[in-house]
């Protein structure tokens, strides 16, 4: 026995499948791909990324606006394998079962008058200027120049960084 409307069902439903079969072809899986990634590791360049916690082999982070004073990072590069990052920029990578998920290249985005914690194992993070783990302050952030001459006598360290040019005049936390 035959319903009315079972014909327009299996029509409907196969138009569905096809629409998935598409999405899947165009996208090249990637909705499917990025289900495990976490929201760092699905950042775009341009975007701002937050160091919460880090370690050597792993650490806590989230995409925040660029403005703010937490966005210690910023993207510069996404890859999908492991690749060599520029010598002024941090990598991120993301694994799941041995293999690279995400891969990003991180130029620093630090902030005039904001300080941050240094780590020769976990990278930079933002500080607060009177605890105990603030290793600098940017005393000026110079845009569009990487020329470590242009900080005066006040820094004591400088960042340059080429692409985008960015020069950082760091000095005391305490100053």
């Amino acid at each position: 026995m035959k319903f009315p409307g079972t014909r327009l069902l299996a029509r409907i439903m196969l138009a569905f499948v096809a629409a998935v079969a598409l999405a899947v072809a165009v996208t090249g899986c990637s909705m499917f791909e990025d289900a495990g990634k976490s929201d760092t590791a699905k950042s775009e360049v341009g975007e701002c990324i937050n160091v919460i916690s880090s370690s050597a082999v792993d650490s806590e982070t989230e995409p925040v606006d660029c403005s703010s004073e937490k966005a210690v990072y910023k993207v510069v590069q996404t890859h999908e394998t492991k690749t060599e990052c520029a010598e002024d920029y941090t990598s991120y990578e993301e694994t799941l079962n041995g293999g690279t998920t995400a891969f990003l290249c991180l130029a620093p985005n630090f902030k005039q008058d904001s300080c941050y914690a240094d780590s020769m194992l976990s990278g930079y993070s933002f500080a607060d200027c009177a605890s105990a783990d603030a290793s600098f302050r940017v005393i000026q952030r110079i845009d569009g120049q990487a020329d470590e001459l242009l900080c005066g006598a006040e820094a004591n360290k400088f960042i340059t960084v080429t692409d985008p040019k960015t020069t950082f005049c760091l000095g005391d936390p305490k100053a």
